[in-house]
């Protein structure tokens, strides 16, 4: 969409999922010769996700985040709302979850969806051979899917 990089607002360093969204936004941007912004860490709660989108929305050279929860993206939507920052014309917003409200959001959050049935069913899967074979069958990557709805949008 022409961004020249995407800030990021994480989970806790200390949670296995903040830290393996937070290396793959890191590699895309490095793999793309893009600034790698300093992450802002938040506790995956919307309260935190305001707080730290008022500091992005103070910053006019933000025009894209990448939010590891929806609950967090929707404080960073408020916030930039709030400082007449417009979603996506101004700045695009990606959250990770696709929680159910995430549809009602405003605008509608683009966000990413895992199949926790699929994972589910493959860890079964893998119990059972173990416990079977006592041997592990190789796991399958079980790939994450981009919703796009209205909160993203070209850099202006």
């Amino acid at each position: 969409l022409g961004h020249r990089t995407v800030w990021h607002v994480a989970g806790p360093p200390n949670w296995v999922d903040s830290r393996g969204r937070a290396a793959g936004w890191r590699s895309v941007l490095e793999a793309e010769g893009r600034v790698v912004p300093e992450p802002l860490v938040g506790d995956w709660t919307a309260s935190s996700g305001y707080e730290l989108g008022r500091r992005l929305a103070a910053d006019g050279g933000v025009t894209a985040v990448f939010v590891a929860n929806d609950h967090m993206a929707m404080g960073v939507l408020r916030a930039l709302r709030e400082a007449g920052r417009r979603v996506p014309e101004d700045v695009s917003v990606v959250g990770f979850d696709d929680v159910p409200e995430a549809a009602y959001f405003w605008p509608p959050l683009t966000t990413v969806r895992q199949d926790f049935g699929e994972l589910g069913r493959q860890a079964f899967r893998l119990l059972l051979h173990r416990i079977a074979s006592r041997d592990g069958e190789p796991a399958r990557l079980v790939e994450p899917e981009l919703v796009v709805r209205e909160s993203t949008g070209m850099s202006p």
